[in-house]
Formats: structure tokens, C-alpha cells, sequence
């Protein structure tokens, strides 16, 4: 397998991508409920690099192989609180907005656990995986390549391969 495109070919566009993932990540939102929204956005886009990234990077935060496995059919195991099914459902009905739009009994259910600000930067998120994940596809950086960086330090790159 072969990339066809490196991002970084158009640098300014590559920078505005980079800029909202450091948004993401000092949003305030749980780090570990992050990656699982990237997972589960991922696994419903087919990115293989991007799942590759995700499980890597929620492993090193502590998250267990159990829950990572479930993942994918999280509505059927009890492994993740009620805060997380929110959040996990939320990411479904947006990476699937097409089907289904975002229902008022879901923005209900979420508005129970995240406050206004809260839901807002889990839209952001949930935005900008769903954007790397249509890169990465697009451009098909070769899955496997990336390597999590070393515990204790930020990588402001999150598409960077080795």
C-alpha cells in the first residue's frame, strides 16, 4: 500500500486541520472518552489508519482491549457508563447524519451529562474526525505507520508517520 498525497502539500490547510484537533484536545473533554469517539467514528468510516491511531493512542491513556473490542457494538455490552453511551450515540448520529439527522431525544439525552459548552466541543470533535478520516481515506496514508508519542509529551501532528 501506498499514500497518494502527504497533507503537508498544502501546508496552510494542513496547519488549519492541526489547529482544530489542539482545539479538541484542550477542550476540556475527557481524553479517554476522545479517543473513544475516534474509534467509533472510524470504525463506522472504514479508516483503517486512523483506527490504527486511536486504539494505540486509547491504549497508552489506560483504556482497556475489552472495551476497545466492544466497541463496536457498545449498545449491547455493559462496559461503558451512561456518559459515554451519550457521547458514543452523539458520534453515531453524526458521523451518520445523512440517515439519520440528530434527534431531539438524543440532543435530550446528551444534554443530561454535557452541559451546552460541553456538547458544542463534542460536535467539534466529532467534526474533526470525521475530517481526518476523510483525509486519511482519501489520501490513503498507509495504516500501521504511526507510533504514539512518547508518554508525558504532545504531538501537535496527529496524521505524522514513521
Amino acid at each position: 500500500m501506498q499514500a497518494r498525497l502527504e497533507l503537508s502539500a498544502n501546508p496552510a490547510a494542513y496547519r488549519a486541520m492541526l489547529q482544530l484537533e489542539q482545539y479538541v484536545q484542550g477542550s476540556g473533554l475527557n481524553l479517554t472518552l476522545l479517543e473513544l469517539i475516534k474509534i467509533r467514528a472510524s470504525q463506522i468510516n472504514g479508516c483503517a489508519f486512523c483506527l490504527d491511531m486511536h486504539t494505540k493512542d486509547a491504549r497508552q491513556r489506560g483504556e482497556t482491549e475489552q472495551r476497545i473490542y466492544a466497541l463496536n457494538g457498545w449498545r449491547e455490552t455493559p462496559f461503558f457508563t451512561p456518559t459515554e453511551r451519550a457521547a458514543l450515540a452523539f458520534t453515531e448520529a453524526l458521523t451518520l447524519i445523512a440517515t439519520d439527522h440528530v434527534s431531539d431525544a438524543l440532543y435530550q439525552e446528551v444534554s443530561q451529562y454535557f452541559s451546552p459548552e460541553q456538547i458544542a466541543n463534542l460536535l467539534i470533535a466529532i467534526v474533526t474526525i470525521n475530517a481526518w478520516n476523510r483525509i486519511a481515506i482519501a489520501t490513503r496514508i498507509v495504516p500501521g505507520t504511526y507510533e504514539p508519542p512518547v508518554p508525558n509529551q504532545q504531538s501537535s501532528e496527529p496524521l505524522a508517520v514513521k
